[in-house]
């Protein structure tokens, strides 16, 4: 298996590549920021043949990188967060013409987390509910796209959530109001935790990441799980449930 993998030099980038060495695959490495002739800085650049990319990028590249995917029938896994709206459209324009595997986060423990969260705020349908999330200083979207992943598993209860984003001065809180907040702090690899109370009880629902080597491998296995797949927006609950 070759494996096209764009941002090659950023740190999940790097990460991909261990993994993808370790499970005996080979590489193609693109990234922007590459040096002359020390690797493809853009994926139109690639004279090779892959069988799947990985985008551990930048999500202002994203919208290139299915260019180029379409052109060369190419499954895509977009890691890559932070999408705007446009973007996000790209993504599910892309999905109808090839397999695309798009996902905030690339943890099992992610998706069971989201699963857990799901099942707490129906049961707990009165409580209100905060997102905290921590990640690294050199981290440069926030929310996390792990966080905002979570917020949709609450608003998929709760359709009238209303996303609150950091607090600050006169905040009150409002009616289906879900609060996020974000900290950066040294070399934190990243952690998600989802309060739910009611004011008589509260449950904490936290996944702490150690290694990037975990969203590494699970990029990896969703490239591998796309091959021979046919066209269509797949994420880790599709993933999971084929398995």
């Amino acid at each position: 298996m070759k494996y096209l993998v764009n941002g090659a030099l950023g740190r999940m980038g790097q990460a991909v590549i261990n993994s993808v060495k370790a499970q005996g695959g080979e590489v193609v490495a693109v990234d922007c920021n590459f040096q002359e002739k020390a690797g493809y800085k853009s994926v139109f650049d690639v004279i090779e043949k892959v069988d799947v990319i990985i985008d551990f990028s930048f999500h202002t590249a994203t919208k290139q990188l299915l260019e180029y995917a379409i052109k060369n029938k190419i499954p895509c896994v977009i890691a890559t967060t932070g999408h705007t709206e446009e973007e996000k459209k790209d993504i599910i324009n892309a999905s109808k013409i090839i397999p695309v595997f798009y996902s905030g986060n690339m943890s099992v423990g992610i998706a069971l987390l989201s699963d857990l969260v799901k099942k707490a705020v129906k049961v707990m349908d009165k409580a209100e509910v905060e997102i905290i999330e921590i990640h690294h200083d050199k981290k440069v979207d926030a929310p996390s796209g792990t966080a905002l992943m979570l917020f949709d598993a609450v608003k998929s209860e709760r359709p009238n959530s209303v996303l609150k984003e950091g607090r600050s001065g006169n905040c009150l809180r409002q009616e289906n109001e879900v609060g996020i907040s974000s900290v950066r702090i040294a070399s934190v690899v990243g952690v998600h935790e989802v309060i739910v109370s009611d004011g008589k009880q509260t449950i904490t629902l936290k996944h702490e990441a150690h290694d990037r080597a975990l969203f590494a491998d699970g990029a990896l296995k969703a490239g591998n799980y796309l091959i021979g797949k046919t066209a269509g927006l797949y994420d880790m609950k599709k993933m999971l449930g084929d398995l």
